[in-house]
């Protein structure tokens, strides 16, 4: 296993932060750790890599564990904490140099990460000349510098625009290719089009670990959007089968939740004939990892 986690606990004072989680992610694996703020996401991420201490449990990283082998560890690891630490001053290449110093890795490194990230454009600048999104390049590359066997990001993507996105989305892809990555992120889109796995968190405990597509279709329901055209009353939509829950949100619209394996648009359209209604629309609405979010997060 690469990341392994038993019964991890952590407290701040009287608020528990982690409240004995265990999971394991195995070698190759992009898994999204998604979770409300506030939920106890970048702690765990700071005791996996060895920046602070549990209370209790145990965590091992690349079979190395976190508290008696340290160095280990940390030699396993790349690391991009949600607030990338950068030494604004240098160029981009002499802070690479200074921190391949640090690694004891070749300066020849160097030049491979700068065109693994798609720096080599920028990499003749001072680091605060440049943007966001090549700042958090910038952070990739020194986290790769010593060809860690693990990535761990932490918000690897947050404050981009949208062209930005898309850019370390890729570069995060090409180099998950042969490594595991374990990264958080607010941005569904990028969990979905990145990870293979979803962990989910909520104050401090896991609501929910499960591979990204069975996740989504996980159970059996689906949402339908109907318009119709003239007022009917609830009792009337109550007796729809299979119908789980029904709201009138606004005028003749309704959202209507069904348990079932089948397309129920069909069954919502005999519905409006069988009372004289007409169907002046009629959506699907499927379940995103969005919508899955806020089901298992929501107080």
């Amino acid at each position: 296993m690469s990341i392994e986690v038993k019964n991890i606990s952590k407290s701040y004072g009287a608020q528990k932060a982690l409240d004995s989680i265990s999971f394991s992610v195995s070698k190759g694996e992009i898994v999204g750790f998604l979770g409300p703020n506030g939920a106890g996401k970048s702690t765990l991420m700071k005791v996996l890599t060895t920046y602070i201490k549990a209370d209790a449990g145990e965590a091992k990283v690349n079979g190395f564990d976190v508290i008696d082998q340290q160095q280990l560890v940390q030699q396993s690891v790349g690391y991009l904490p949600e607030h990338n630490p950068l030494y604004l001053d240098l160029y981009v290449r002499e802070y690479l140099a200074f921190n391949a110093d640090v690694y004891n890795v070749p300066k020849s490194r160097i030049e491979e990460v700068i065109v693994l990230t798609g720096l080599s454009t920028e990499s003749h600048k001072k680091i605060n000349q440049l943007s966001k999104g090549y700042r958090q390049r910038v952070g990739l590359a020194n986290a790769l510098l010593h060809n860690p066997a693990i990535l761990i990001l932490d918000e690897p993507t947050t404050g981009l625009d949208p062209n930005q996105l898309v850019e370390i989305r890729n570069v995060i892809k090409n180099v998950g290719k042969d490594k595991t990555v374990f990264l958080s992120t607010h941005i569904m889109q990028e969990v979905e089009a990145i990870c293979d796995r979803v962990i989910i968190i909520n104050n401090g405990k896991i609501v929910t670990d499960k591979k990204l597509d069975k996740l989504i279709t996980a159970d059996k329901e689906q949402v339908i959007e109907v318009e119709f055209d003239y007022k009917i009353e609830a009792e009337a939509i109550a007796k729809i089968s299979h119908l789980k829950s029904y709201t009138n949100t606004h005028d003749f619209v309704w959202e209507l939740t069904f348990l079932s394996d089948k397309d129920m648009r069909a069954t919502v359209f005999d519905f409006a004939h069988d009372n004289g209604l007409k169907t002046l629309q009629l959506n699907q609405k499927n379940k995103n990892l969005e919508s899955i979010f806020r089901d298992l997060t929501k107080k």
